[in-house]
């Protein structure tokens, strides 16, 4: 890669401000080594072979295992889309990204193969039927495990699809096409015979406006009140004609879909942000847009006609008129006033239950209870029952039966937790506390309930057949790392048994229980050069006895076997213990070949307690799996890669963890330097530090307030704290209340200050609240304007984590170009 002029960085600069016809302009009049720059960089460039080659690694399959424990959906997953792909055309309205011409979310993972696998005999079958090239966007199990419903993106919009499991076939379910806009667009009525699906209005078949010509100009006016802590929102709706083509995307008409494939359509057409059907398939909970819409807030925060439907096409009744919330309380644990959090519950054929925020959902006014959930059954005449009252915020419910939910309430600003067992079927029964813990305290995790399909196809709390016993499953988080368990929940005496415990040289984990007492169990297994398989576990057969394996899917990068991997514990000056992963190429041995150049890639947490922050996350028996996006592609050229050094921002008490940000980060980044080093992998003048997101605000600050790297790597990242006013990541304090730590905060404040290399790389679409595209921008701008070496790379139709193939290529090329100029073949520090 030839190092740009002064004259094109200057040029370059310009035309971020100008845009790129003044760059065609410029190179017609005659600027032909602009020009020639320009051309070069304009261009998709690849990387070594060694790395293309992990791009185009096999991936997948997904796992599904089916709701009566016979068979498994695996889901075969295609190599990166093309860039052709990722640029279709696109509407950006009220937080929502839609692909206009299929009427669906347009940023979606699809599959490309279905198989079946019998969980008895092992056997595996390809399911035929499917297109040629087939795009498969959602798969959803029917209760009785007869079906599968699946939506494919075809040709003129989304189609629904059927698979008869027992055929291993599949089928075209019905020729109208879906509204996939904010959801799947399908799902199961009750059992497995009918669905319920949102489809296009048979009327609409032009946009009936006009989009090329304004109407006038876009307004917004604020009359003054409380404080509101809105963050920085991306794709708001900017002016009326926008509302006007969110309206005529959204619109919808329900409709019941039986599998024999006769549509009965009900109700009118309807502007909706989602519709649930009840559990007894006999009623609709949907919730409608009101006019005006916002400026300000997303679509979520728009007034909303909450209803409750019959699949005749009858308003049943509404339940609640959501006004448009564009401003709420201050602080993390703020929610909006009134009632919200619609639902059904899962274990009944039709009641409802919902919140109700206390005190305006104001975390900063003193209450004892601050969050009530209530319910109500349907024909909803008789006055909503109380279920619990809560001091702290809700977070979740697990369903169970009229003698068993499980609510967990949850206060962001401490990072306290606390799960209830209440008694829906009785509400004055008093709740009984199950699980209290700090939510950062890993080691505590208890775990979640493991869930099953009821007989109305929802997900509830499995219990024993007598109904005294849940299970448990959970990461396992310990000093050794993790370790996936098992558990066994006696309700009435809340006293736990282990069932299971994953053990040394795997990394296994549960992903389903096949019998009544958990003792045969479904497993995903994966060591470090083993890649994840499907096993099964006879518990009751004794710890000799080897599990079943299911599936033998083979190393998708055979090249990188043979990866050293360490887990590091190691200490920051305050007494703070720390953890990272070290890898190392395969056959590098330190003694004998010295240090290397080394990637270290991070992202910092904040933390309430340094107890909490010392424990130990990962596990150093997981599969080596390379993600492209991450550093261990580098191990392939040579380099050694420190991979999540934790980097924790402590705030102990009433101490905010971010006013000592700075501080903290260079102690956590120092001594985690300072082990590799004393490890002699690294070479302390040959080190470049990266991150991602909030790990690239990282890496600019490490730059600005250290001398410990060469260089730096920081993709999709904000710079200027300043543009985020009213809050990010953790912190919920105001720019205009905490002016000091945004302002120490900001690399771009302190970019005279940084000497080292940056290479900055971001998605020219990036929908990230606080990453703007402009953060990169200007910070990009500030460097080059001192004098910095730095590099700017706008990826286009890319948004806050990139997808299409030739980005990914190209963001390698720029990262493997970057570390070679100026870490493996970096000066001496001396020279520098």
């Amino acid at each position: 890669m030839n190092a740009v002029s002064p004259l094109v960085s200057c040029l370059k600069i310009f035309s971020l401000q100008h845009g790129r016809r003044w760059l065609l302009s410029l190179a017609i009049s005659g600027v032909a080594v602009f020009h020639q720059a320009y051309a070069i960089d304009g261009k998709y460039q690849l990387p070594p072979a060694e790395l293309q080659a992990l791009v185009d690694a096999p991936r997948g399959p997904e796992f599904k295992l089916g709701p009566q424990n016979k068979q498994a959906l695996l889901i075969s997953l295609p190599n990166l889309p093309s860039i052709s792909e990722v640029s279709q055309p696109e509407l950006r309205l009220a937080g929502l990204r839609i692909n206009p011409k299929m009427r669906a979310a347009s940023r979606v993972n699809f599959s490309d193969g279905l198989s079946l696998l019998d969980l008895n005999t092992g056997k595996m079958r390809k399911v035929q039927g499917l297109p040629a090239k087939v795009k498969i966007a959602d798969t959803v199990w029917s209760e009785d495990e007869d079906w599968v419903a699946f939506s494919v993106w075809g040709k003129n919009g989304v189609e629904l699809w059927l698979l008869d499991v027992e055929e291993a076939r599949a089928r075209r379910l019905i020729y109208e096409r879906l509204n996939a806009t904010t959801g799947a667009g399908f799902s199961w009525l009750n059992g497995s015979e009918e669905l319920l699906v949102r489809l296009l209005p048979r009327q609409q078949k032009t946009m009936p406006f006009n989009l090329s010509l304004p109407d006038g100009p876009a307004t917004q006016e604020s009359r003054g009140g409380k404080l509101s802590q809105n963050r920085t929102f991306q794709d708001l709706l900017r002016t009326p004609r926008d509302a006007d083509m969110l309206d005529w995307q959204l619109q919808t008409q329900l409709a019941v879909v039986n599998v024999n494939g006769t549509v009965r359509r009900f109700g009118p057409n309807m502007v909706l942000s989602r519709a649930q059907a009840s559990p007894d398939g006999k009623l609709v909970l949907l919730s409608q847009l009101r006019r005006p819409y916002s400026y300000q807030v997303p679509m979520e925060r728009f007034a909303q006609s909450v209803e409750v439907w019959t699949l005749q096409g009858k308003k049943l009744k509404t339940i609640a008129e959501q006004a448009m919330r564009e401003r709420m309380p201050n602080g993390v644990d703020a929610v909006q006033a009134g009632p919200r959090g619609f639902a059904w519950r899962n274990d009944e054929p039709a009641t409802l239950y919902w919140l109700e925020a206390q005190e305006g959902g104001d975390p900063e006014v003193h209450s004892r209870v601050h969050d009530v959930m209530v319910q109500q059954a349907a024909p909803f005449s008789a006055p909503p029952q109380k279920l619990i009252e809560l001091p702290w915020r809700f977070s979740s419910v697990q369903w169970g039966n009229d003698n068993l939910a499980l609510v967990t309430e949850t206060w962001a600003k401490t990072r306290d937790t606390r799960t209830w067992r209440i008694h829906p079927g009785a509400p004055l029964i008093k709740p009984e506390l199950i699980f209290s813990r700090k939510t950062e305290d890993q080691y505590a995790n208890p775990g979640v309930p493991v869930m099953s399909l009821n007989q109305f196809g929802r997900s509830v709390i499995r219990t024993t057949p007598d109904g005294q016993y849940i299970f448990l499953t959970g990461t396992g988080a310990s000093p050794e790392g993790d370790r996936p368990f098992l558990d066994k929940l006696h309700l009435a005496t809340e006293k736990t048994t282990r069932l299971w415990r994953s053990k040394a040289p795997y990394y296994e984990e549960v992903l389903g229980i096949l019998d009544d007492n958990g003792t045969q169990i479904i497993t995903s297994r994966e060591s470090v050069d083993e890649r994840p398989n499907l096993y099964i576990r006879n518990l009751l057969a004794g710890p000799n006895v080897k599990a079943s394996a299911l599936t033998a899917f083979p190393h998708p990068t055979p090249q990188m076997k043979g990866i050293q991997k360490r887990s590091l514990r190691y200490e920051r000056e305050d007494g703070v213990e720390l953890s990272a992963t070290l890898y190392l190429p395969p056959g590098y041995e330190p003694k004998r070949d010295g240090p290397r150049p080394m990637l270290m890639w991070a992202y910092p947490r904040e933390f309430k307690s340094a107890e909490a922050a010392s424990q130990v996350s990962g596990s150093p028996y997981r599969f080596n799996r390379i993600n492209v996006q991450g550093p261990m592609v580098m191990l392939a050229r040579g380099y050694t890669v420190l991979d999540g050094p934790t980097m924790p921002i402590i705030g102990e008490g009433r101490r905010e963890p971010n006013d000592t940000f700075v501080e903290q980060l260079k102690m956590d980044a120092e001594a985690a330097v300072d082990e590799v080093v004393r490890l002699g992998v690294a070479d302390r003048n040959r080190i470049a530090i990266g991150g991602h997101s909030y790990g690239a605000f990282m890496a600019a600050n490490l730059l600005a307030h250290t001398n410990l790297f060469r260089a730096g790597i920081a993709r999709s990242g904000a710079y200027n704290r300043t543009l985020t006013p009213f809050g990010f990541q953790s912190e919920d304090r105001t720019y205009w209340r905490a002016k000091e730590t945004y302002l120490e905060m900001s690399p771009f404040h302190f970019a005279d200050e940084i000497d080292e290399a940056l290479l900055l790389i971001h998605g020219e679409d990036d929908n990230n609240p606080g990453t703007y595209p402009l953060q990169s921008e200007r910070m990009y701008q500030a460097l080059a304007g001192l004098g910095t070496p730095t590099r700017l790379v706008m990826l286009p139709n890319e948004s806050h984590i990139y997808r299409a193939r030739e980005s990914i290529l190209h963001m390698l090329w720029e990262q493997d170009q970057w570390m070679s100029r100026y870490v493996k073949n970096a000066k001496p520090a001396s020279n520098r």
